[in-house]
């Protein structure tokens, strides 16, 4: 009966130490593993051209009005792969880390930082879920669920003879029921947020994201970083296919600018977000979607009302149709 003790103890110690594996990042700039069982990882903090310069800051606090902070903002933001506008199409600023932020980056309140593609922050690994370790939070989910259904699997037998009055009489039996319950109830509860992840990658999407779709230029689009399954895949587990089971930074990109089919509407930014990354990949880019297409040329303008009306006297019903940019 003392193996059976040890035996229930085993499935959530492998949680414990999958959590304290999994806990990667802390309110400090530092990183510490707590499992004997390290994992190799690769630290992503916010690159310094985001933050905002002494002058930058003096000048940004000296102005009152709202549309001068946001002229300013936008100058610095000029050369930056920024896409995402908030809500009322203004640039995204963070007041307390004083940073412009990156596409797909929220502020944790929590963290007390901004946290780049930012998922949530899970209070069962004690962290935030972001670009730096979403692909190790998925594997956690992952290998938690295929233990905890092994767990239920095997423990099925002895839970039916505890019915049948098949086990000795001793309170070891009671673990067995313990044992069997909550494994089940763990099974269920990380197969939902399991498929509910798979989802989102997807569709590559973030937790935030899928709640409020990111506003861009021309206005808000939930599949507006999306690039294909396959894509959306590999963009968090990466190329290599031998790293995709395996707890090891493989992610493609740098955290900070994403492939989108959009960024081309924006006249003030690169025509390219990615850039060269710190690995050298490129990532493609995908051309607009054909219900966006003929969203944005829905709005005619002519230069003039006497040009047109030479046009319609020579015979000519074609308008010229311009997509007028935002300034």
């Amino acid at each position: 009966m003392t193996s059976m003790k040890a035996w229930t103890l085993i499935p959530w110690t492998l949680i414990c130490d999958c959590s304290a594996q999994i806990s990667i990042c802390s309110k400090s700039q530092t990183t510490t593993t707590v499992s004997s069982l390290s994992i190799i990882r690769h630290v992503v903090d916010r690159p310094s051209q985001f933050h905002l310069s002494y002058s930058d800051k003096e000048l940004l606090e000296r102005e009152d009005r709202g549309e001068s902070q946001q002229e300013i903002l936008r100058r610095i933001a000029k050369n930056l792969p920024i896409y995402t506008r908030t809500n009322s199409g203004a640039i995204r600023f963070c007041d307390r880390c004083q940073l412009l932020k990156p596409d797909r980056c929220h502020h944790c309140s929590v963290c007390d930082k901004c946290i780049l593609k930012m998922d949530h922050h899970c209070p069962w690994v004690n962290n935030c879920v972001g670009f730096s370790n979403y692909k190790y939070f998925m594997l956690f989910l992952a290998y938690s669920l295929l233990y905890c259904l092994f767990i239920t699997a095997t423990d099925l037998q002895y839970f039916i003879k505890f019915w049948t009055n098949g086990l000795p009489d001793t309170q070891a039996k009671f673990h067995i029921l313990f044992l069997f319950f909550s494994a089940s109830m763990f099974s269920v509860s990380l197969a939902s947020l399991f498929i509910y992840h798979c989802w989102l990658v997807c569709k590559n999407r973030s937790t935030l994201e899928a709640v409020r779709a990111p506003v861009f230029r021309h206005g808000t689009d939930k599949n507006g970083f999306s690039l294909g399954i396959s894509k959306n895949f590999r963009q968090v587990f990466g190329d290599e296919v031998k790293y995709w089971p395996v707890p090891v930074f493989s992610s493609l990109g740098d955290g900070c600018s994403f492939p989108s089919c959009l960024v081309n509407l924006d006249p003030e930014q690169p025509s390219s977000p990615s850039g060269s990354n710190p690995d050298g990949r490129q990532f493609p880019s995908k051309p607009l979607r054909e219900s966006q297409s003929r969203l944005l040329t829905t709005t005619p303008s002519w230069t003039d009302s006497e040009t047109t009306t030479d046009k319609d006297r020579k015979g000519s019903s074609n308008p010229v149709m311009i997509i007028e940019n935002e300034a």
